[in-house]
């Protein structure tokens, strides 16, 4: 409520009047950025596919390593609002920033997707509630707090809920790791191929095509391969479909078959890297580290958090923070999913591998303490989903207000509050009606899109002062596109074999260069479109605050610098 009462003007909904400090705004961006990807995802990866899949927390906290050295104290001295307004500041053009805004917009509904996904996921794991509820009750919650208060409302939510995602993590975990210890620490990656500890009942929560190693008897009830069962079954080697609210009971020793979209990866291969990349493992481990390394730098909702720094000084001291508390967190989710190994083994069955990090401490802990520490693991789930769903509204609403309903709404206030409703709308639809994937995986996606475009606008735009909008453009609709385009197409009609299956699945290592190349090679050829009032935005945001210089302000309603 206090920041409610706190908005009155324009920059409080955008950027809280950049007022505030290193310390609260490294814990808000750590609540915003520590999304269901981080949260559910990589513990669900490490489950499935080993320890190729620990580039993921590094990626995540070295982005910000990357950008603390590139970009994060001259963005906040730039003194715009949003990454378009940047692009427009420095490039004295609408062409680049409706480029932008477009870009931004997808990048935004393309990171809220999984984050409605993973709410619908924990709430049926949870509750048995259907899957609509979690992606609805998210949706009203953020729009709540969005438009009651912009960013200056989320600040104190997103740094409450950076701690509460940490605790959430952290207790369980030690419990699980004790009881780890007193069963003798048995081995997480064992040679053989996983097996059922004891008879297992495992029931199927959405429509599945499991994938049987070899042939099992199984107690079925429910709907398998279309035919209604309710008696003793055997399961022959291969495909099986296994409809929702089935039941199937495996006996012990059994080996455990796995979702049929799932390749997951047993004894040494789990525990070695470059083993889980498909037909090309190291081009995918090594696209997937440009995508998350330099990703980072182009995600909006990351960006303007740094616009709420009062200087370019604190930018940089909220950035070192922001790495000692992300490598902090990242070291608890891959626990989750080494420990999974041994005691959700079959969650490799229903493929609902992202629900590791909440079904495994009531397996491990029994009676009303299992249950305790499932609900705040649940709570957890859900500050991550609040807290980065919040963050991404308010990035995609602020380009929707600005650049597509400024000239309709009222005033600023109430055409951003429209554009909050517009930026919930289209990743809600799709998160009820599209196809579930991997949460971690479409994440990882949105950092590949990020940076085949922003990074490289924002690289070239600080550090190189011959960059032109014509230049600009072109490397965001060539590279950005292309790396659209491949995310389109992956989560469309799914993962492809070979060459063209690695190139679409990690599109950041031949796309990103494809950006800076355009944006080189077209602003070399258009000189003559050089920005007129390049040399002052340079040294605008290149030098220090404590000279005094005067900088001039971003005004988002005239789009213009006042001197």
């Amino acid at each position: 409520m206090y920041g409610v009462r706190a908005v009155r003007t324009t920059s409080d909904f955008y950027v809280a009047s950049r007022s505030v400090t290193p310390w609260w705004n490294a814990s808000a961006i750590g609540g915003e950025y520590l999304s269901a990807a981080s949260f559910l995802g990589i513990a669900g990866l490490v489950l499935a596919y080993g320890t190729d899949m620990l580039w993921f927390p590094v990626g995540y906290t070295a982005g910000y390593l990357m950008l603390l050295v590139l970009v994060a104290a001259p963005l906040r001295r730039s003194g715009a609002y949003t990454l378009p307004d940047f692009a427009e500041a420095r490039l004295e053009s609408t062409a680049v920033r409706l480029t932008s805004s477009v870009l931004v917009v997808a990048i935004g509904w393309l990171y809220l997707l999984p984050q409605f996904q993973a709410a619908g996921l924990t709430l049926r794991t949870v509750t048995g509630a259907p899957a609509w509820v979690g992606p609805a009750a998210v949706a009203v919650v953020v729009l709540v707090s969005v438009l009651g208060g912009g960013m200056r409302s989320i600040t104190f939510v997103q740094a409450f809920q950076y701690w509460l995602k940490l605790t959430a993590l952290a207790v369980p975990v030690i419990f699980a790791l004790l009881v780890w210890q007193s069963e003798g620490r048995p081995e997480l990656a064992p040679p053989d191929e996983p097996t059922f500890a004891e008879r297992t009942t495992v029931e199927i929560g959405t429509d599945v095509t499991i994938e049987v190693p070899d042939p099992v008897t199984v107690r079925a009830d429910g709907t398998v391969d279309g035919e209604p069962i309710d008696r003793d079954l055997t399961l022959t080697a291969g495909e099986h479909h296994v409809e929702a609210g089935s039941v199937l009971t495996f006996p012990a020793d059994a080996r455990i078959p796995h979702a049929a979209h799932l390749t997951p990866m047993s004894g040494e291969h789990w525990a070695l890297p470059l083993r889980s990349g498909g037909d090309h493992p190291l081009y995918s481990t090594y696209s997937l580290i440009l995508a998350l390394f330099f990703g980072t730098m182009g995600l909006p909702h990351v960006l303007v958090r740094f616009y709420t720094n009062p200087d370019g000084r604190a930018a940089r001291r909220t950035t070192l923070a922001v790495l000692s508390l992300l490598s902090i967190f990242y070291l608890l989710p891959p626990l989750y999913g080494a420990l999974g190994r041994l005691y959700t083994p079959e969650l490799l069955l229903t493929g609902r591998t992202d629900a590791v990090v909440l079904i495994l401490p009531g397996r491990l802990v029994d009676g009303v303490a299992g249950e305790a520490l499932t609900a705040l693991v649940a709570a957890g789930a859900f500050a991550a989903f609040l807290s980065t769903s919040s963050g991404l509204t308010v990035s995609v609403a602020g380009v929707l207000s600005q650049d597509l309903l400024g000239r309709r709404a009222r005033n600023p206030v109430a055409g951003f509050r429209l554009g909050a409703i517009l930026a919930l709308m289209i990743p809600v639809a799709l998160a009820l009606s599209g196809p579930t994937l991997a949460i971690a995986d479409v994440v990882g996606l949105a950092f590949a899109v990020a940076a085949s475009s922003f990074c490289p606008l924002l690289v070239l735009g600080i550090w190189w002062r011959r960059l032109t909008w014509p230049g600009a453009v072109a490397g965001l609709i060539v590279g950005g596109g292309a790396a659209t385009a491949a995310v389109a197409t992956i989560i469309v009609i799914g993962p492809q074999d070979g060459w063209l299956g690695a190139l679409l699945a990690q599109p950041a290592a031949w796309s990103m260069p494809m950006t800076f190349t355009v944006m080189i090679m077209v602003s070399l050829l258009t000189q003559r479109h050089v920005a007129p009032g390049v040399d002052r935005t340079m040294v605008r945001l290149h030098t220090p605050e404590n000279l005094d210089l005067d900088r001039g302000s971003w005004d988002p309603e005239a789009r213009w610098h006042r001197p």
